[in-house]
């Protein structure tokens, strides 16, 4: 697949085919920790079709994770138009996700109890939690035990690597919005 959106660095579409089975294989994972932690937390999150606060414009995801998009949407990117202007280019009318399948990273932890380390000026390491507003209900977040959060740090530095594998260490960053061709 040629794109001028995420083939800047000239790789070969078979370092494409291997980079998208990479990142076929990271989704899986995700998706499965993901999985067992909305079961742990079902009661708490509001998730669902139709809520879709974190579902923003300003998102940006990996010139990998752009081009798997690309390469498994190239229809939908050549014969539909963007969301309005403010919610994700990918939402429709009824605010679902259109690439849900093959949706980035960021879209598959949304609204989980996250944590992770956080160092201060002054040297001391302490732990940082969150959670989606709509969510803060029940148990505190911050008296869940860690292994009911979702670990900021470990997936996050497995995908900066493998873009890092394709730009050299750029960590080049794509908008959302900006994989929609410009001619119809």
């Amino acid at each position: 697949m040629t794109d001028q959106n995420t083939n800047d660095s000239n790789l070969s579409e078979e370092t494409w085919a291997k980079v998208r089975e990479i990142l076929a294989k990271f989704y899986g994972e995700v998706d499965m920790g993901s999985a067992r932690l909305s079961a742990i937390h079902a009661d708490r999150l509001q998730c669902r079709q139709g809520c879709n606060d974190c579902c923003s414009d300003y998102l940006t995801v990996f010139e990998v994770e752009a081009h798997y998009i690309q390469h498994y949407q190239a229809e939908l990117l050549a014969s539909e138009q963007p969301s309005a202007p403010g919610t994700c280019a990918f939402q429709d009318e009824q605010g679902g996700c259109r690439i849900y399948e093959h949706r980035p990273y960021v879209c598959r932890t949304q609204g989980l109890p996250f944590r992770w380390l956080d160092e201060h000026d002054d040297g001391r390491v302490v732990e940082m939690r969150d959670i989606c507003p709509f969510n803060d209900i029940g148990e505190p977040i911050e008296e869940l035990p860690e292994e009911h959060c979702w670990a900021i740090g470990p997936f996050e530095e497995l995908l900066a690597n493998l873009q890092v594998s394709i730009d050299g260490g750029e960590l080049k960053r794509v908008l959302l919005r900006s994989l929609w061709t410009e001619e119809k």
